[in-house]
Order: C-alpha cells, then sequence, then structure tokens
C-alpha cells in the first residue's frame, strides 16, 4: 500500500515525498485508519518503525479540515515522558504540517515559562507537552482544554515509569469526557491496561511488535575489553571504522562527563547529554549532533527514547545498562525507519551479570569478538544456554518486586527508568521534587 491509500490529502503526500518516504511501515498501516475513523486506540510497536508519524500524519489530515483553534485552546494534545521525546514529536508534526495552515507548540520545564505561556495566547492546533509543565501552564490559566478533540499519551510505560501517573490522573480530570484517545506503549502491562481502562471506551488494539526484541535491521557486536581499557578502545575503533557519528551510553552522569574529557584529550569531538544539563544546553548539543558538528554523542538513559537521528549509524554500549531492558531501547536509536545499524558493546568482566541478563531477555547469545591489541586479561566466560520460559518469567517476576536490576544492584538514579519513584509511595515526593530526580520536566 502507499500513503496515496490511507487517504491524505496533497499537502501532505507532498511533505511525505520531501522527507523520502514513498511505503507506510506496517505500524503507520495499522493505526492511521483507526486515527482518521476518530476511534480510541491502544499500540504497541517497536522503537524506530515510525509509530510518531503513525498518528502525526492522521491527526495533521485530521485537523486540516476543521475550525482553527481558539484563543488558549487546543484541539489535540501530546504528552510525552521527557523534553527530548516532547521536541522530536513537535519536530515530526512541523515537517508533516508544513503545507497546511495548523499551528503547533511544545511545552516542557527547565526553560521559562512565559514564551510558552505567550506561544498559547492565540490557540494552538497541536500542543505537545510534559506533564509537570502542562499542569503549571493550566494552573496560570494559560491552556484550555474545552474545545479537545483527541490526546495522545506517547509512551505511556515510561511515564508510568518516571512516576508519572498522579500528574496523567489530573489531566484526565480536566478533559471532556467524550474525546478521541491515543495510547502508544512499549508494552500492553497490567497497569497500562488499567490506565487504558480509565481513559478509553472499546479501544482499537494493535501490537505490531514483539516484547522485548530488537530491530533486524541492527546488527549487534560485543568486544570483550578490560574496564581500563574502554576508552582507548573506543577511539581505536572511532579511528579505525572512521565512524563519524556514533552515540556512546554511559550508566552514569558522571562516567559520561568523564568520557567526553578523554574523547576531547584524544582529539576526537565529542558532547555530553544528561540530567545535570540545562535544556537550552541539551538541546544545542542533540543540533549540533544531528547537523554533524560533533562526531560523539555521550548519553545517559535519559536519552534512549528521546532521541531521533536520521540514519543513526552506530551505537556503542560503553556501560551495560543495570536495567536489560533499557538495552533494547538504547540499540533502538539506530536502524530506525528501515535503515541500518552497529550496536557495539564494550564488556567487562565486572558485567558479565548484565550481559547475561540482555542475553536472557532476548533469547539470545552474543558473540565474543575481540579487538586485536586490546584483548581483555580478566576473561568474560562465556554464557549459558538460554534458560527455559518458566525460570525467565520467575527471574522477570523477582526483578519487578524487588525494584533492583536481576543481579541484585541497585538502579542509578539517571540510568534507570525511574520505578522507585512510581512504586516507593511512602515517601511521596512532590511533584516537582520528582520532575527535578528525573530529569525531564
Amino acid at each position: 500500500m502507499t500513503f496515496e491509500s490511507l487517504g491524505f490529502s496533497d499537502p501532505i503526500l507532498s511533505a511525505i515525498k520531501e522527507r523520502g518516504y514513498d511505503t507506510p511501515t506496517p505500524i503507520q498501516l495499522k493505526v492511521a485508519p483507526v486515527v482518521l475513523a476518530g476511534k480510541d486506540l491502544m499500540a504497541s510497536a517497536q522503537t524506530g518503525t515510525g509509530k510518531t508519524a503513525g498518528f502525526t500524519l492522521p491527526l495533521l489530515e485530521r485537523l486540516a479540515g476543521g475550525q482553527a483553534a481558539k484563543s488558549n485552546r487546543v484541539r489535540v494534545l501530546v504528552i510525552t515522558p521527557t523534553r527530548e521525546l516532547a521536541a522530536q514529536v513537535q519536530e515530526s508534526i512541523a515537517l508533516y504540517g508544513k503545507n497546511l495552515k495548523l499551528k503547533s507548540a511544545v511545552v516542557f520545564g527547565g526553560v521559562k515559562i512565559n514564551p510558552q505561556m505567550k506561544s498559547l495566547r492565540g490557540g494552538v492546533d497541536i500542543l505537545v507537552a510534559t506533564p509537570g509543565r502542562l499542569l503549571d501552564l493550566y494552573q496560570q490559566n494559560a491552556v484550555k482544554f474545552t474545545d479537545l478533540e483527541t490526546l495522545v499519551l506517547d509512551e505511556a510505560d515510561r511515564m508510568l515509569d518516571m512516576g508519572f501517573i498522579h500528574d496523567i490522573k489530573k489531566i484526565q480530570a480536566l478533559l471532556p469526557e467524550n474525546i478521541q484517545t491515543l495510547l502508544f506503549s512499549a508494552t500492553f502491562s497490567d497497569p497500562i491496561r488499567k490506565l487504558a481502562r480509565s481513559l478509553m471506551k472499546s479501544p482499537v488494539e494493535i501490537d505490531a511488535s514483539t516484547r522485548n526484541t530488537t530491530v533486524d535491521s541492527v546488527h549487534q557486536r560485543v568486544h570483550p575489553v578490560d574496564k581500563a581499557q574502554k576508552t582507548n578502545l573506543l577511539c581505536h575503533l572511532i579511528r579505525s571504522e572512521q565512524w563519524t557519528q556514533v552515540l556512546v551510553f554511559s550508566r552514569t552522569k558522571h562516567g559520561a562527563n568523564r568520557l567526553v574529557k578523554a574523547l576531547t584529550r584524544q582529539d576526537i569531538s565529542a558532547v555530553a547529554i544528561h540530567g545535570n544539563k540545562s535544556q537550552n544546553h541539551r538541546t544545542k548539543t542533540l543540533q549540533a549532533f544531528k547537523n554533524r558538528a560533533v562526531d560523539v554523542l555521550v548519553a545517559t538513559d535519559i536519552a534512549a527514547r528521546g532521541l531521533d537521528i536520521v540514519q543513526l549509524p552506530h551505537v556503542v554500549n560503553f556501560d551495560l545498562p543495570n536495567v536489560p531492558e533499557d538495552y533494547v531501547h538504547r540499540i533502538g536509536r539506530t536502524g530506525r525507519a528501515g535503515s541500518g545499524g552497529v550496536a557495539i558493546s564494550l564488556v567487562c568482566a565486572d558485567e558479565i551479570k548484565q550481559l547475561r541478563d540482555i542475553e536472557r531477555l532476548l533469547n539470545s547469545k552474543f558473540e565474543r569478538e575481540e579487538i586485536e591489541g586490546f584483548e581483555p586479561k580478566h576473561n568474560i566466560p562465556d554464557s549459558p544456554p538460554p534458560l527455559a520460559k518458566a525460570k525467565r518469567t520467575k527471574a522477570k517476576q523477582h526483578r519487578s518486586q524487588s525494584g533492583k536490576s536481576l543481579h541484585g544492584k541497585p538502579r542509578d538514579k539517571d540510568a534507570s527508568n525511574s520505578r522507585n519513584a512510581h512504586n516507593d509511595r511512602k515517601r511521596k515526593p512532590s511533584r516537582k521534587k520528582a520532575a527535578a530526580i528525573s530529569g525531564n520536566r
């Protein structure tokens, strides 16, 4: 099928063609007709499958035929868990809606609120927002939901993990009853289904992915190396394989900063992006990387689900994540929308448990490939055969109950999914404090 067959008008088709696309992805083929029909939707899809365009395109088509938004009102509200993802969605809206007379805006924390209030005064057709800043704007009467037609919850599982469930419920209580609701999530877990039941009536359910699987177009490699030699090996790979654009994941913010300094000393242009950086710095850093002004972007897991870089060729796990599911989200930054990509993990002996957890999660064993001159003194033993399904389920349940990774180590607050903020209700942190911890408000 083609985009024409989905019923999009010429202004949208022209914008799609300008982006170089001619065939919808499977998730777009399934989602677009449901959105155009005005039905509620629960959709799950692998990262990098074109999900954002899957709901952006039909929403633009529907809005194009209606009346313009009134002062301080919005017609479509898209809620995302992170600033980076909000900016990505807004970029998609701007690109595909460039030939339409529609207004859109994006609002999130970490920047001044007054310019955002000003952008809403004339009304916007589509507003993309993070939960905390959206509530702030509502409390200051800068945004009204009386004319809202559609609510989109993007990466709803991530929002629950980060402890935004109370904010989502507050927002829900402010919205009109009979609106279209679209919910996108990496999984259809019990908490997600419970949330969906509170928001929707008889939603169409689309499951276009297999949980915890990686995109087929991503080639995955594991290079055993001693911890002290990781930086030198990374420099060697960048130079020998002539990488000009590589996203490197560090487990911690301080580790990311140290790695950037080390790479810079080796005359490799590198910048860091993580929760301690201001929003202005994060935006400029990401844009410099997209424009290829720098070769290496070192990030913590705050960036794992919010970055959309066209044809990103390489992702490197400098440190393996403590939470094995984060591995899937990390390497999903490459191999997007059908493009090929390479994901490389530099693994030392201290990380054998994390590696085995990832292999167990994916029910697959990675081939170890040593690099000449960087053979580790401390060997990484081969993993045992994949565990039986029952054992994997038991391990997963134990992890869920303990709030820790499978190997029992507490999660780094910047690299985790912030599930502790969601589950530990005894402390009941304020929304402002919780947003500061997550770095995404």
